[in-house]
Formats: structure tokens, C-alpha cells, sequence
């Protein structure tokens, strides 16, 4: 088996995309912040000590996205051209869903998994202050369209 990200001699590198053509690609990712009954409450009452909690990671969420290839030293530069991080307060926590979209020579799930887990963890920032319980759980890609793999959904997920 052979790797793309190693070369002859077994060290990491950056796949080469140079010859492939931009296409539309998009990706879409999910995760959970469990949280406890009173950090729920805070998060539905507006009464995060830090502010908007929401919309905080949301906008945290969309930075992270375009800034993925900082954190991921394999990751190509790309144009993230559309990115939407939206956060639902359920009864147990937090869940969060982000849409990453571009038109270039590569796939945008590690910017849909990177947008999801840092509006997690500044969710995590913004509620510290209530309660240090919470946990960011099942951070996967759940839908993926473009590309020479073409469309891919997650079984069980809609």
C-alpha cells in the first residue's frame, strides 16, 4: 500500500495538486458540546457571564475554517469560499453543524472538522465560568460532494 502523504524514503509530505482542476467541492461536519442542565439554561436565558456565547462560536467557527491550513501542517492552502457554523442548544448540551464550501483543487473536510471543533471549544471558553464540565463529543464529517470520490454521506445522518 502506498501513502500520498509520504515520499520514497517515508517522510511526510504535501500532495501536489498543482495538475488537478478547481472543482465545486463542500463538506459538512457535526459535533456535540454535553453540557449540564445550568450552562443549558445560561445559553437560553442569554446570561453567559462572557457575553453571546452562540455567536461567538459561530463567528470562531467561520475564522477556523480559513485558517485550517495553520493548524494542519499537510493541509493545502485554499479558498474557502462559503463557510456556515450554526449551534443549536439542546436539552443536554450543545450541538454544532458546519458547511464549508470552495471551488479548488482539493476537499474542505479538514475546514468543516476545524470549524466545528474550535466553535466547540469556544463554547467551551465562553461557559467555563458557570460550570468546568463540558465535553466535545462525535466531531465527524457527515456529507462530502465534489472531487473525484464525488458525493459521500455518513450512514444514518441526514
Amino acid at each position: 500500500m502506498s501513502f500520498t502523504h509520504l515520499d520514497a524514503a517515508g517522510r511526510a509530505r504535501m500532495v501536489d495538486v498543482t495538475a488537478k482542476q478547481p472543482t465545486v467541492r463542500s463538506a459538512t461536519a457535526r459535533g456535540f458540546v454535553r453540557t449540564s442542565a445550568g450552562i443549558v439554561a445560561a445559553l437560553r436565558d442569554g446570561a453567559v457571564p462572557k457575553g453571546d456565547a452562540l455567536a461567538v462560536a459561530r463567528i470562531a467557527g467561520i475564522q477556523a475554517a480559513k485558517r485550517t491550513p495553520d493548524l494542519l501542517p499537510l493541509a493545502h492552502v485554499i479558498g474557502v469560499h462559503g463557510a456556515v457554523v450554526d449551534l443549536l442548544v439542546l436539552d443536554d448540551g450543545v450541538e454544532i453543524e458546519a458547511t464549508v464550501r470552495t471551488a479548488d483543487r482539493t476537499g474542505v473536510e479538514m475546514e468543516a472538522l476545524t470549524a466545528v471543533s474550535v466553535a466547540a471549544l469556544t463554547v467551551i471558553d465562553m461557559v467555563k465560568a458557570i460550570d468546568k464540565s463540558p465535553s466535545i463529543e462525535n466531531v465527524r464529517i457527515v456529507r462530502k460532494e465534489g472531487g473525484k470520490s464525488g458525493t459521500w454521506q455518513r450512514p444514518g445522518e441526514a
